[in-house]
């Protein structure tokens, strides 16, 4: 299928499964055609052809380690295509480390923070150039609500996110590019059980559906929120970790599964 002039692209990373997964059916449900990137090249395919049977819109598949300086590069020189603009950039690929800071292996901490403050960072600078010259465009950053608390490096990385986005919305909405942080807190979806943590440290009422992170999310980006934190319990546990003492927000700890 062929994208004509007047239809819309968004390009999702970490597309294949959870939240990533979510975006691009609910942004293929309203019509977009996809650019999906993740590492996985067959499970891209298979994904991009249930959309495209589901929704009949048209999906790219990019194959990249957004860990990496190759991968990062073939993403930022799809975004940088004006002759194939991309009206939504979702910068959803991430990972958890479950060990405490001291625990992890530098290399691991330095792929983290690769993957969640410079990949972003770099594939922003490049939807921009585009988005600016054609005077629309639309970024979401997939933080957490551990941006406001004190989580070790997952806390830190997420709190540059949000930043990045007050910042870049304030700056670049005049310009018509609306940039959002959405901040989800605990969601159902693979990024607990790739971590092998126990979710039995949250409680029930606390678990989110990816649904409606992502349909909230979606519709703050559209109406040009710089943060969005799907939820009122979450909007509540937010504004406390923001006041409350830092040893307060420092836990619980997260719990490995048992052997």
């Amino acid at each position: 299928m062929t994208t004509r002039a007047n239809e819309l692209t968004a390009l999702v990373t970490g597309a294949t499964a959870g939240l990533g997964a979510e975006f691009a059916r609910q942004l293929a449900e309203s019509g977009h055609h996809l650019v999906l990137v993740a590492r996985d090249e067959q499970r891209l395919k298979q994904k991009a052809e249930e959309l495209e049977r589901d929704f009949s819109i048209s999906v790219e598949v990019l194959s990249a380690d957004l860990t990496t300086d190759v991968g990062v590069s073939a993403v930022a020189d799809r975004l940088k295509d004006a002759g194939r603009p991309v009206d939504v950039l979702v910068n959803n690929a991430g990972i958890g480390l479950l060990k405490s800071f001291e625990r992890n292996g530098l290399e691991e901490e330095r792929r983290h923070l690769r993957l969640h403050v410079e990949t972003p960072m770099e594939l922003c600078h490049a939807a921009l150039e585009v988005m600016l010259a054609r005077g629309k465009g639309r970024i979401i950053n997939v933080a957490s609500v551990a941006a406001f608390a004190n989580r070790g490096t997952y806390s830190a990385a997420k709190a540059w996110q949000v930043t990045f986005s007050r910042w870049a919305n304030l700056t670049y909405a005049k310009s018509g590019v609306q940039v959002t942080a959405v901040c989800p807190g605990f969601t159902h979806t693979e990024f607990h059980d790739r971590m092998g943590m126990d979710k039995t440290v949250a409680p029930r009422f606390l678990w989110l559906t990816a649904e409606r992170v992502v349909r909230e999310g979606l519709e703050d980006n559209a109406n040009g929120k710089a943060v969005s934190i799907p939820t009122k319990r979450y909007k509540v546990v937010s504004s406390f970790a923001r006041i409350l003492p830092a040893k307060l927000t420092s836990g619980p700890p997260r719990r490995p599964l048992e052997p």
